[in-house]
């Protein structure tokens, strides 16, 4: 349980004296604000008066963080707790939402791909990026995608649950199907949906793939060994064979695991490098029934003076609170400042204790040194693959101001075109590049409404001016529509551009605007009849390829929704007997106009009022 304080308004003076004397002394989290009220750090306390003033006392005792941190702060809040663990749950929380700037933040933002036994009433096995508490059980992560799904084909051959793609997928299981599918007749399904098999069987199969899962594939490959021997013996060389094909499967993905351990341990290992500038990468190996499983890496948006022990809890605390598997132990490189409060919320999310173990010797620290050094190297590649890409997006934004003699560098780039055939479902594309990378989530599609046949230049000229139209009338407060570039660029040559010019004159939008031509890459500038022509080996050139491709594949994949749509429609209303209320109802069932062209006639016939005869005329129509 917790309660909240609120501490005075943003942009409060320094050094909060009679605030400070009034803080509780019980534990909890605290957060500062800067002057504009933003939250710049949060941090825990076990007494929160004692750790709030101390920021505010004489700079000789801070570190260079911390005064630079303070010198900062115009305010801040304070949110009380129980207990210490509750205040370490709360702060991994909080900064999640808040991203303080002065924070440890995990910075890596990638999914990794989990294998999800469903909670279903007959479980099946599929592969998702989002682990939810819905009662299902969760294996990983794995380090990359295709890890995930070789692994998931080696379950479907092997063990005989029910698929994802059968096609009893979306069905209700009652066990009086009347045909089994392929997967039945191939054995890689026991056939629950046609009653061929019994709840305690087909848990036993579920039960072989989540051992598998866990690491436990030496009982399971003696298990089949047993069986193929008795099967041969019995003569029965087809069921044989079959199993000698599941063992090669099994064995082939238990080669690229190490047996590390013979004592068949269970847990994490974790170590942490630290580059030159503060960021950090810590480095996770699975080590499962004493197999070393598979390794990722996560980056840390750290300072230079935070200690890796403090990044190495920071990314605890941040990684595992939501992890839906935690093992017993943690092998770490460093003692966690605060181990006893990080096990005790450990062992409430795990729901049993997790030892936090920091090796001195032997076998356990030889692993801890291993992972330190593939964390260093992976540190490494990171950063060379971050100066690499930053030194060319640099630039090619450098060289591109500098061939178009623009005020300053483009680091906001629109680009707009326009897609239709012969005249039809005409439709417009925005596309944003910040920092010369796709920021896809402001992208804009446009339905050309005002404009009758293939004319681009008028299409050109509603789409910008609707665009710059929404900007004016924005009220700038987290609307994307208020963020103004500082390039456009229109994909065509001299008329598409000084069409759009009339536009962006009309409306006083006066942002450096150029077209590019398709055929020789070949840039205009406005009032400038002689085009910029960027060397082919330019970073600049690329980058303006980049943006334009981008812009293309948006528009058109736009442009083919848009007219697949219609002409699906359109052949629909000319079919007899499909009147609004039919097709509102094949719309409803099949979800999309995709789905009703690809339909069979037995599932057109599963629509209501459609009938055999008119099915069998959806089928020949479309």
């Amino acid at each position: 349980m917790s309660t909240h304080d609120s501490a005075g308004q943003a942009g409060a003076p320094a050094p909060f004296e009679g605030r400070l004397a009034a803080l509780p002394t019980a534990p909890g989290c605290y957060l500062m604000k800067d002057a504009r009220g933003q939250v710049i750090y949060v941090g825990k306390a076990k007494q929160l008066r004692d750790r709030v003033r101390s920021y505010f006392g004489s700079p000789r005792s801070l570190t260079g963080k911390t005064r630079e941190l303070v010198s900062h702060i115009a305010d801040f809040e304070v949110v009380r707790t129980d207990t210490e663990a509750e205040a370490l749950i709360l702060e991994n929380e909080l900064i999640k939402r808040h991203q303080p700037k002065y924070n440890i933040l995990l910075k890596d933002d990638k999914t990794y791909p989990y294998l999800k036994i469903t909670a279903e009433e007959w479980p099946t096995i599929v592969s998702t990026r989002r682990v939810l508490k819905d009662g299902a059980r969760y294996f990983g992560p794995f380090a990359d995608a295709s890890a995930a799904y070789t692994t998931l084909r080696v379950l479907h051959r092997t063990f005989p649950y029910r698929k994802p793609n059968a096609p009893c997928k979306n069905k209700k299981i009652t066990g009086d199907w009347l045909r089994p599918c392929q997967y039945y007749h191939m054995r890689q399904c026991l056939g629950p949906c046609i009653g061929a098999t019994t709840r305690e069987e087909y848990a036993a199969a579920l039960d072989g793939a989540a051992r598998f899962l866990q690491g436990r594939d030496e009982e399971l490959l003696a298990e089949r060994r047993a069986r193929m021997e008795a099967a041969a013996e019995a003569y029965n060389f087809e069921e044989a064979a079959r199993l000698r094909d599941e063992i090669l499967d099994l064995e082939h993905v238990r080669q690229r695991q190490k047996i590390v351990s013979p004592g068949g341990a269970d847990a994490d290992i974790l170590a942490v490098a630290q580059g030159a500038g503060g960021d950090a990468c810590v480095q996770v190996s699975e080590l499962r029934n004493g197999k070393l499983l598979g390794a990722q890496h996560y980056l840390m948006a750290a300072h230079i003076e935070d200690p890796p022990a403090e990044i190495l809890q920071r990314f605890v605390t941040q990684h595992y609170t939501d992890a839906p598997l935690i093992p017993p132990q943690l092998l770490l490189q460093y003692p966690l400042p605060d181990a006893a409060t990080v096990a005790e919320v450990l062992r409430a999310q795990r729901g049993g204790p997790v030892k936090l173990i920091v090796p001195q010797r032997g076998d356990k620290k030889q692993l801890v040194a291993m992972v330190a050094k593939s964390a260093a190297e992976n540190l490494e590649q990171e950063r060379l693959k971050w100066l690499n890409n930053e030194q060319k997006t640099t630039m090619a934004l450098s060289e591109l101001a500098a061939a178009l003699d623009l005020p300053g560098l483009p680091l906001r780039i629109e680009c707009y075109d326009i897609s239709n055939i012969q005249g039809t479902n005409t439709v417009a594309a925005m596309v944003v590049f910040e920092d010369g990378r796709p920021k896809k989530s402001e992208y804009r599609k446009f339905a050309i409404r005002t404009v009758e046949g293939p004319n681009d230049f008028a299409s050109l000229q509603e789409t910008l001016r609707r665009r710059f139209k929404r900007a004016r009338e924005s009220t700038g407060e987290g609307d994307s529509w208020a963020r103004l570039p500082d390039l456009i660029i229109i994909d065509g040559g001299k008329g598409q551009l000084s069409a759009s010019l009339e536009v962006l004159r009309e409306l006083a939008v006066d942002i450096p605007t150029v077209g590019l031509a398709k055929e020789n890459e070949e840039i205009f500038l406005p009032e400038n009849p002689v085009p910029v022509i960027l060397p082919r080996d330019s970073q600049a050139l690329f980058l303006v390829q980049r943006v334009r491709d981008e812009t293309h594949r948006f528009a058109i994949t736009f442009h083919r929704q848009k007219r697949g749509k219609s002409a699906l429609r359109s052949s629909l209303d000319d079919l007899p007997g499909i009147g609004p209320k039919r097709k509102k109802a094949l719309l409803k069932h099949f979800g999309s106009p995709k789905r009703i062209r690809e339909a069979s006639v037995e599932e057109l016939t599963a629509v209501e009022g459609i009938s055999t005869a008119l099915a069998e005329k959806i089928r020949a129509g479309l």
